[in-house]
């Protein structure tokens, strides 16, 4: 149980920087790369969070003394740019009312739909101590909206430990489907094709052919290993993708090479070079059983190199590794054809009392609906012979 003392306090902290190092990471479960202090550190530092892109930090910690009991990372949001978990239609119906959306209160990690921890609670707790803990840290956060400021708490991908946690009969839930590879114990690649329908096994293999004729080289590299040059190139290609189709970028050279250098054993880089020159690259990173497939970029059109280096060489560092799953990002209903089945995913959402909080609730029950029925029919389009 949870004893009332003086000495135990939240704080809301308006940086990651506040909050001890060490302390934070020993509350992250299996190495999960995306809460580690130094990730959302180097986000704040190289300015891909702030007051300018509309992700301010509110980072509610639980303290006893000096000591970090618990923690919420927390965004003053001011937009929904980089959620992935859309509510334009929301925030829409409040503006047509004159009631503001804007700014609310995320928990998530930004511009990453990976499903992972969301809070920050000592894994070696009773789980009876875990859920008032939770229970405090989602009623910190809840006094924040109560005060008027924010129009509601929004939790995006949160594991099935930290879901079980904080839902709640007042939060309504969403869901969403992405696409993840899941390793069945495979020695070697071929183990994997041969699990697949002949179809799909043959597009595969023709595929890799295609970027090995294009005399491409691949190199693999860790943050160890990976050079400035190497980040420089990588960084040079990730921005002609956005310069080309999605505008501005989110992450900076500074952000990948700080990351690389606090991290360097859960960042993978992999670059595909024609004579010397990089002409694409692959970002991704890697906790104690996930591979998380997070930034692309490519200058030069390879048939199927994009397969290459974002699904297939990450399937083959799992099994080489040994991890369990590969996480390729969000999107892409093109993933199934090669070895990536239908994933639900989950968010959550508490709302401050207002005229639009019965038509959410059922607008979220007709979207599980639709998202359940698009789940079930891209299932029925498995490449593997057993499923």
């Amino acid at each position: 149980m949870i004893k009332d003392d003086t000495a135990i306090h939240i704080q809301v902290l308006s940086g990651i920087d506040e909050a001890p190092p060490v302390q934070w990471d020993a509350l992250i479960r299996a190495n999960y790369p995306f809460l580690k202090h130094a990730f959302l550190g180097a986000m704040e530092r190289f300015d891909c969070v702030g007051e300018d892109v509309g992700w301010i930090p509110r980072h509610l910690c639980y303290f006893q003394d000096d000591t970090l009991l618990a923690a919420m990372p927390l965004y003053e949001k001011h937009n929904s740019w980089g959620e992935f978990v859309f509510d334009h239609v929301w925030a829409d119906a409040y503006h047509r009312q004159g009631i503001e959306y804007y700014p609310k209160l995320l928990n998530a990690i930004p511009f990453t739909p990976a499903t992972g921890q969301r809070l920050l609670i000592d894994n070696r707790s009773s789980e009876q101590a875990n859920k008032e803990i939770a229970q405090i840290l989602i009623s910190g956060a809840r006094k924040l909206v109560e005060k008027g400021k924010y129009s509601g708490i929004h939790c995006l991908f949160p594991d099935t430990t930290d879901f079980d946690l904080i839902s709640s009969p007042e939060s309504v839930f969403r869901n969403d489907c992405q696409f993840h590879w899941h390793n069945r114990n495979y020695g070697h690649f071929d183990d994997f094709l041969s699990t697949l329908k002949s179809r799909k096994k043959k597009k595969i293999r023709q595929e890799r052919r295609k970027v090995r004729d294009a005399g491409l080289s691949i190199r693999w590299l860790d943050g160890n290993e990976a050079t400035e040059r190497d980040w420089t190139e990588f960084t040079r290609v990730y921005r002609q993708i956005y310069d080309r189709k999605y505008g501005m970028p989110a992450f900076n050279q500074s952000f990948f090479v700080e990351v690389a250098e606090a991290m360097p054993d859960q960042v993978q880089l992999v670059l595909a070079e024609s004579q010397g020159a990089v002409v694409a690259g692959a970002l991704m990173y890697c906790d104690e059983t996930t591979l998380y497939g997070r930034h692309w970029g490519c200058n030069q059109y390879v048939d199927s190199l994009h397969f290459e280096l974002c699904y297939y060489q990450g399937i083959e560092f799992c099994i080489r590794n040994g991890l369990k799953k590969f996480d390729p990002g969000a999107q892409g209903e093109h993933k199934i054809a090669r070895g990536f089945l239908p994933t639900a995913t989950r968010s959550l959402h508490w709302m401050a009392p207002g005229p639009f909080n019965d038509a959410i609730r059922q607008f979220v029950e007709h979207e599980q609906k639709g998202v359940q029925q698009y789940i079930d029919a891209v299932a029925e389009h498995s490449p593997y012979n057993c499923d």
